[in-house]
């Protein structure tokens, strides 16, 4: 186009002719609709092709989204549509085509597709096979249910002044040193439980040194039944032989290592007279009556040295030691070394005879008493023999030390054994919590405090 009394059109000039020349008919409507939504597709195909995805939705028609309306077959729409707001048609981009439905079937969205599968590199990894279930737990064994109710029902009397000799229902304690795992628990009996009495057991677990030095200490010590403060007594026990190893743990364990049973078996005993002799010294200065004021004390000594295996039973009074190897029950308490004779004398086995080798008959005896000596001292009461034991552990054995509330049991019903022979055979110690379950298993007939502890003997590796 140039100015009003320019120079000759050009032929650039040419489209200004053919837009206002005479001949040219008036455009009228478009062929093609130029809605929103027909913007709105111009626009969405110019950002696909131009970043390669689409982050529109697609509008009605469009494959994802709802069928457009069927369009006349005689309509069709222009190739090209600029974007919105340019005029340039070298920024136009072509438009879809989309095809028509058929007009006999009516318009239904497409279902949404299936999600793809997972990718697999290979077959689906077979499942892991299921590790055999432990035996499950038992609230009692034998011939019925005990008479008492399974958990404490009443709490023992309290003093206000005296509340830190207050004793718990259940102590439970475990440790790893060197090639064993230990396990020990103390806990009321039935009976007890339900009188509301203190427990009489005591337990004591202890280690003196460090390192492969180390000596592990676990005594337990049970009071006299039914005897005012018999708690306090097996407690005192139990710290008396606990101070007195503590203190000679150095030569224990060098007696340990070099195996001098002998020695072992002089010096603890000359350990455990002394603290027993001390409770009954006590007992005299309180005017106590000495057979209420003792207590049955057993302890067992384990090297925290992994290449000694040498374990060390020792102690007083009742209660059992036992063993479980290969499956099998093994009662290994020590026999009571036998005393002097006692009892009236038998004809040709230690009797009187009738004469002097003189000839002289010899006075009847009357039978009457004669009184003690006021320069000799009064006999003292019969000690409890000191039992001992020292053997060496093989891996995978189990050693049981307990007191008579549940030594007793083991020995007198072979279901409990059989029960935790199941329990303590597997390839691993219980854990506190299972242990604990275990050694309250109850009998029926048996009701007294029990505490036990269990040493398991590592088991080589699988080769």
């Amino acid at each position: 186009m140039s100015q009003q009394g320019g120079g000759p059109a050009r032929h650039d000039d040419d489209w200004w002719g053919q837009l206002y020349d005479d001949s040219t008919e008036d455009t009228g409507p478009a062929p093609a609709s130029d809605s929103l939504d027909d913007r709105y597709t111009s626009a969405r195909n110019a950002v696909r092709e131009r970043s390669g995805g689409s982050g529109i939705p697609d509008p009605p028609g469009e494959p994802g989204g709802p069928p457009a309306p069927a369009e006349p077959p005689s309509v069709r729409p222009s190739p090209h549509r600029p974007l919105p707001g340019r005029g340039s048609p070298d920024r136009s981009v072509p438009a879809r085509r989309v095809p028509a439905p058929p007009e006999t079937s009516p318009a239904v969205p497409p279902e949404p597709e299936a999600p793809p599968p997972l990718s697999r590199t290979g077959p689906a990894p077979a499942a892991a096979p299921a590790s055999p279930a432990p035996p499950p737990a038992l609230d009692h064994v034998g011939s019925g249910p005990p008479t008492y109710d399974p958990e404490p029902t009443a709490l023992p009397l309290a003093d206000p002044d005296e509340l830190a000799a207050q004793v718990a229902d259940t102590v439970l304690d475990g440790a790893q040193y060197g090639t064993c795992t230990l396990r020990a628990v103390s806990l009321r009996g039935d009976s007890a439980r339900y009188r509301g009495e203190t427990r009489r057991d005591a337990l004591l677990t202890a280690r003196f040194g460090s390192g492969e030095q180390a000596l592990v200490l676990v005594a337990m010590a049970t009071g006299a039944r039914a005897a005012p403060g018999a708690h306090r007594v097996a407690a005192e026990a139990c710290r008396l032989i606990g101070r007195a190893v503590g203190r000679s743990h150095g030569r224990l364990v060098e007696d340990l290592r070099a195996g001098r049973r002998g020695d072992l078996k002089s010096g603890l005993q000359r350990l455990t007279d002394r603290g027993l002799g001390r409770l009954r010294a006590d007992a005299a200065e309180r005017g106590l009556d000495p057979e209420e004021h003792h207590a049955g004390l057993r302890c067992l000594l384990l090297p925290a040295d992994p290449g000694c295996r040498t374990r060390v039973f020792f102690g007083v009074g009742e209660g059992g030691l036992f063993r479980l190897r290969d499956g099998e029950w093994q009662d290994i308490e020590p026999a009571v070394p036998s005393g002097d004779a006692t009892g009236e004398p038998v004809v040709g086995f230690g009797s009187v005879p009738a004469e002097t080798p003189e000839g002289d008959r010899l006075t009847m005896d009357f039978g009457i008493p004669v009184p003690p000596s006021p320069f000799e001292p009064a006999p003292e009461p019969p000690r409890a023999p000191f039992r001992f034991r020292a053997s060496v552990a093989r891996p995978g054995d189990v050693l049981v030390m307990a007191t008579g509330g549940l030594a007793e049991p083991l020995r007198g019903e072979p279901a409990l054994c059989a029960y935790l022979a199941r329990r303590w055979s597997g390839p691993t110690p219980p854990g506190l919590a299972a242990f604990l379950a275990d050694a309250q298993v109850r009998v029926k007939g048996y009701a007294d405090d029990r505490t036990a502890v269990a040493v398991w003997e590592a088991q080589p590796p699988a080769l």
